[in-house]
Order: structure tokens, then sequence, then C-alpha cells
């Protein structure tokens, strides 16, 4: 009898021994990550929400948010912002998208040896603007110095705590059937202005990326009396991947027109050059908003006063499935694809 024969590789990417770049990327690698590993080992209730940071009840206190996040940017300044400004307003960002105050900052510096003090003072200088302009305290932190060789110059990590001053439960749990999806803004910038930067690409139209805080349009929304289901700002992976994740969570598929999707022209543009998806490209500044279809018109007003939003549009709704749910794109010819997590890593190191 011939030997029975099988196409499939016996050690699978995505179950490689090893950590590959793939794993960092906010794809289906760092989903298996997260899952396979971090979880089982970590599980707790306060991990359940499955946001971008953990929202704690203690005892006797307002309701607390509480993320953290890493930043390894290449290069450390771009167009639009470097790894200081984007370090406290990713952090913030996290906390914001809880519906949180961003409070209290903590910064944690790793140094190589021989790193400029110029390029160290422009980041602090650059993380203080940043923090004084949002309201935030930089209260704690802790440098390290690593040999020549085995850094890249500088990482920083910043942590965030800020208080949830209301009743609403902002997260995938809250999302219900005929709930409207909004966007904050146009797509793609972040990535495409480091991803240009760092590989020396020139473009007729400026590439910039849209690093900014949340918080001021956030604000006004809870102020404002918007009914917030779920809110997800589009970093690592874009939006098609946050949709992707809150469909998962949410078990609604998250249906979106891609014509609604604003895509600058400088975006598309290079987008087309380096066969990328703009809807997988990284944003520093952009979100989406889930609220009830009748406070949609609430919402768009409130956003559109505000520099970073006044983009905002309507993209899609969010419907029952009947069976495993997906976030759908209804392409310009009426088509429709699914958004699913990237395998790998479309651009490495760009937050």
């Amino acid at each position: 009898m011939p030997e029975e024969f099988s196409i499939s590789c016996p050690i699978p990417l995505k179950d490689y021994p090893i950590v590959t770049i793939g794993h960092g990327g906010g794809g289906g690698l760092t989903n298996d990550l997260i899952t396979k590993m971090f979880e089982p080992a970590f599980r707790n209730p306060d991990m359940d929400t499955q946001s971008d940071g953990a929202v704690l009840d203690l005892e006797g206190f307002d309701r607390l948010a509480f993320s953290t996040d890493s930043h390894v940017v290449s290069p450390l300044f771009f167009p639009g912002g470097d790894i200081g400004k984007l370090s406290v307003c990713g952090t913030v960002n996290d906390l914001v998208m809880c519906g949180a105050s961003p409070d209290y900052l903590s910064v944690g510096l790793v140094l190589e040896e021989g790193f400029s003090m110029e390029s160290l003072w422009r980041i602090i200088q650059s993380m203080k603007l940043a923090a004084s302009e949002i309201g935030c305290r930089i209260v704690t932190g802790d440098t390290k110095v690593v040999e020549k060789g085995k850094g890249d110059g500088i990482y920083i990590n910043t942590s965030g705590i800020g208080r949830v001053a209301h009743s609403l439960v902002i997260g995938p749990s809250s999302i219900v059937g005929g709930d409207a999806i909004i966007l904050s803004g146009d797509v793609g910038r972040h990535g495409m202005a480091v991803m240009s930067k760092r590989e020396g690409l020139e473009f007729e139209a400026e590439l910039e990326s849209d690093c900014a805080s949340l918080h001021g349009v956030v604000q006004s929304l809870l102020e404002g009396g918007v009914r917030i289901h779920c809110m997800r700002d589009l970093t690592r992976g874009g939006l098609a991947t946050a949709l992707a994740e809150l469909s998962e969570s949410s078990r609604l598929n998250l249906e979106i027109d891609e014509r609604s999707v604003p895509v600058s022209e400088a975006v598309r543009g290079a987008s087309e050059i380096l066969g990328l998806d703009p809807l997988y490209v990284a944003n520093e500044g952009r979100f989406v908003l889930i609220v009830p279809d009748e406070e949609v018109d609430l919402a768009l007003t409130i956003m559109r006063d505000h520099e970073v939003s006044e983009a905002a549009c309507r993209i899609g709704s969010a419907e029952a499935s009947s069976e495993s749910p997906l976030a759908l794109a209804t392409s310009g010819f009426g088509t429709k694809r699914v958004l699913a997590r990237l395998s790998g890593e479309q651009l490495p190191r760009i937050c």
C-alpha cells in the first residue's frame, strides 16, 4: 500500500515555536498569542470586557480605567508626530475608549547606549507638551539602559489611569442589532506616513500622521448625552481589524459600506503603489463609535465640532448573526467581502 500523503505542514506557521514579527501586528497571530498563552495564564473577571483597557470597580471609589501600551515605532520622528507624542496619545486614547478621563500616566524608558541626548530631549519635550494639552499628569516612571546594539535607540512604555464618571457600560457586550457604526475621519494616514518616512518614499501629496488625542471629542459626546455602546481606536490592523475584533466579541455582524469610508488621495495613491489595503493600515487619531440608530445625528453634530473628527460619518450598522459573526464591507460594485484579521504583519514597527 502506498504511504498516505498529506499536504498539511507538520508545524503550521501560526504554531511555530518562536515569536515572529507577525505576533506583534494586531492580527491573527497576535490573537493566537493572546488567546492561547496570555488569557489562560492571567484570566480573571476584569479581563472579560475585551476592551482597550480594564474598568475596575473599587469599593468606595469611582470606577477606574487602567491601560498600558508599549511603543517601538521606527523612525522615531515622522511627519505629524514622534514616539513621544505617540506614547502619550496612545495610552490616553485607550483610556478614552473605555469612557474614562485620562488623569495619570507612568513612563518607562528603555534607552540604548549611545542614543543622542538631543533626540531624547526632543522626545521628552514632546511628551510633556502632549500630556499638558490633554490635561493628564505624568506622575511616575522608570529608566533602563541596554548595551549598544541590543536596543533600537529608545522604547517607551506608558500606563494610564482615568476615572469613569458615568454609568454607561462601554464595550462590545453593549452592542445590539440595529446600532449605527460611525467613523471619526479618514483612515490610513499614520501607517502610510511612518512607512514613507522609513523607506524614503516621496509622493505628490504629503503624507502626515493623524496622531492625536481623542479625549476632547469623547468627553463632548458623554457630556452631550450620547448613549455610547462601544468605541475602539483604530491602531494596529486599522479599521478592518477593529471591526473584526468587535464582531467576534459582540457576536454580531458588523456591516459597512466601503464607499462611505473616507481615504485621502495621498493615502489611496500610496496604498495602490505599495499594494496595501487602507482599511488595514494603522491610525493614531481615529476611532469607531457604535451608538443606537436614533443617536446618529446628535453624535455626528458633536463630533464634527472637533478638528480631530470634523469628517465623521456613518459607515454601517450592526446586524444580528445567525451563524458565525463577521465584519463585512460592501464594495462600489455591490459585492461583499469579509474583513478578517490579517494572518501576519502588514507594516511592522508603526506604533
